[in-house]
């Protein structure tokens, strides 16, 4: 069935009537991190009309639709339940069903659950969108006051310490702006760890991201290390942002600046194998050594 859309085609939202079918597929729906008033209206716009909603946790879910006064059936697709509903996600939207995708918080996939389910819709030609939205990882890169051109998002850190220091080592000629998640009891640890393996960087505690107790605390990661050791843990959901390595050593090994920004301009038009061997052929540099440092730079850039 075709899809229905507002009046008004300049803000090309799906329209508000719940009765209005949706196009039978999955929609990655991002839900706000803190602040209710941080959904989009095509969010739930999209909300009201799905036949389904799978979240990760359905009494977080159903704050939010109550929030909004949205009924809706909902499907708990969380790490121990996505092997098995999975498939029965799959087959609603095979049977022309209209699936949202939603996380507890923030867009979904990002450190949550759902990538299996849209590789797998994708593989079998099934429609999937997605309605950008709220994102505690960039949020918090805006709030850092930290270089945004390039970031590594690394996800949530060990848990031990060995582990953890293993995790920054990998990281620490990385040129990208480092950015985790963090539980409050082991902040302190977490920085204390950063900072041995990674030195004395800038770095930036975010806290509570657009919550009424929203925290931002810069400096670097000896102070903040010693913050929360003496102050304690804070409360609320972390995010750790802290400053590239200044040496460069992972972008531009073995050849000179302009070869690394050379590469860097080929990356953002063409595979590797292709930026490489271009790189190669017009700067004269070695093709295996600027194909390992398109690799580097290939996931640096990956967010």
């Amino acid at each position: 069935m075709a899809e229905i859309r507002s009046a008004d085609p300049a803000t090309n939202t799906i329209a508000t009537n719940q009765a209005a079918r949706m196009k039978a597929g999955l929609y990655i729906v991002a839900t706000p991190i803190g602040n209710l008033g941080d959904i989009t209206k095509r969010a739930l716009d999209t909300l009201k009309a799905v036949d389904v909603i799978a979240c990760e946790d359905t009494r977080i879910t159903g704050k939010l639709l109550n929030a909004f006064l949205i009924k809706k059936q909902m499907i708990a697709y969380h790490e121990h339940s996505a092997a098995g509903r999975l498939p029965q996600l799959l087959q609603m939207i095979e049977d022309g069903k209209s699936v949202a995708l939603v996380s507890d918080a923030g867009t979904p996939l990002i450190s949550d659950p759902g990538y299996r389910l849209v590789e797998t819709a994708a593989k079998r030609g099934l429609y999937v969108t997605t309605l950008p939205g709220p994102s505690a990882v960039v949020s918090a890169l805006t709030l850092a006051g930290l270089p945004t051109n390039r970031f590594l998002f690394l996800g949530f850190a060990p848990t031990k310490t060995k582990a953890r220091q293993d995790w920054f080592a990998a990281e620490e000629n990385n040129t990208a702006t480092l950015v985790y998640y963090e539980s409050a009891k082991r902040l302190a640890g977490s920085l204390r760890d950063a900072q041995t393996v990674l030195g004395d960087r800038r770095a930036a505690v975010c806290r509570e991201i657009s919550k009424k107790f929203e925290q931002v605390i810069r400096g670097d990661l000896t102070s903040l290390a010693n913050r929360y050791e003496v102050g304690g843990p804070p409360k609320g959901e972390i995010v750790v942002v802290i400053e590239p390595s200044a040496t460069g050593k992972d972008d531009t090994a073995g050849f000179d600046l302009e070869t690394a920004r050379i590469l860097e301009l080929a990356l953002e038009h063409m595979s590797v194998k292709s930026a490489a061997a271009f790189v190669a052929e017009i700067t004269g540099a070695r093709k295996k050594e600027i194909y390992q440092q398109a690799l580097v730079l290939s996931k640096s850039a990956e967010t």
